[in-house]
């Protein structure tokens, strides 16, 4: 295991540390693992928390910051973090309009965040709803969920939702956008390397260096088939084909098109499939409204991509567009 660290049981604090040494703009409470955005509770706003196991950066921790983000809870890697963090964050961003968790569908992740939540209305009386991201096409259930993964359409959801809770919406507004964001988008990834957790010191999983996994999960998780690796414009219609078939993306307004590195794929092969990528949508008359390309859900250092649509209207295209000021994504401010 070759990995820029001490030792694997403090990779997690030491990163935090670092990215509280980093970004002034935010508060890292240490002993909870919680990433804030320097000003929370916003009075008046409606609270975003996500959180879940580390190893996914930027992920949730860097998606804090005005447009985005109140909080994010920090696991251990590839750990959901516990309910004691997300009460803890719920109370601190509640600014009086409620709290909103955004939630990825892993078993663990949605058992403890709705613990977290009934916690802290007992406690405090904080109104707290739930919005679970399921886009994930590549199976119906894994080793780690029951149901499609939340994966993707994530990082798009917090966008826009923060984006409309910044505008001032009310909790129940705010989910019904994040939970229209979440229907409305589709995830399909692959593998060409399997990744290391620093606990572990060996490979999640063997992957023969002839072999590609299509339909992986970001914590490793088998996906629809093992097969021959392939050019990259017949890999590219392996995740945009099964995306196209679960869910109609045709229309004047378009859509949001996410190519996104799992964490050891380049930027330059990720433009090369993003290029594959919008000529299969442009040949299946799905026209392109937006696009993000990179690393903002990773799996440590697996090489490899996921592709991401999200049908768009011109309240979300509006939305993505808003400012935004964090450390994994900015623009506008």
């Amino acid at each position: 295991m070759k990995k820029l660290i001490n030792d694997p049981a403090d990779v997690v604090a030491e990163a935090l540390r670092g990215m509280d040494a980093a970004h002034p703009e935010l508060r890292v409470d240490h002993a909870n693992r919680i990433v804030y955005r320097a000003d929370a509770p916003v009075q008046g706003k409606v609270g975003l928390i996500s959180g879940g196991g580390s190893g996914h950066e930027p992920m949730h921790g860097g998606f804090v910051g005005p447009g985005m983000l109140d909080a994010a809870c920090a696991g251990e890697v590839f750990t959901s973090p516990v309910p004691d963090q997300m009460v803890e964050a719920t109370k601190n961003v509640d600014g009086g309009a409620g709290v909103l968790h955004i939630v990825k569908n892993y078993t663990g992740d949605v058992m403890n965040f709705e613990m977290a939540a009934e916690l802290a209305a007992a406690e405090t009386g904080v109104d707290v709803l739930s919005v679970v991201t399921d886009d994930d096409v590549a199976v119906q259930d894994s080793l780690y969920t029951a149901g499609r993964r939340g994966v993707g359409v994530t990082v798009l959801l917090e966008k826009i939702v923060g984006a409309a809770a910044d505008e001032g919406r009310d909790l129940a507004a705010v989910a019904a956008v994040a939970r229209k964001v979440n229907g409305q988008g589709r995830s399909m990834g692959m593998a060409l390397t399997s990744c290391t957790v620093p606990a572990a010191g060996q490979p999640t999983f063997d992957l023969p260096d002839d072999q590609m996994e299509i339909g992986i999960g970001i914590h490793g998780e088998p996906g629809r088939r093992r097969v021959p690796v392939a050019p990259a414009r017949e890999i590219a219609a392996m995740l945009v084909e099964p995306v196209l078939a679960d869910l109609d993306f045709t229309g004047p307004d378009g859509v949001i098109c996410f190519v996104n590195g799992m964490g050891g794929t380049p930027l330059l092969e990720l433009y090369l499939m993003y290029n594959e990528v919008a000529a299969l949508l442009d040949k299946a008359g799905v026209r392109i409204a937006r696009s993000l390309v990179g690393p903002y859900i990773t799996s440590l250092e697996m090489a490899g991509c996921s592709v991401t649509l999200l049908r768009c209207d011109d309240e979300l295209i509006r939305l993505w567009d808003a400012p935004v000021r964090t450390p994994g994504l900015r623009w506008g401010a």
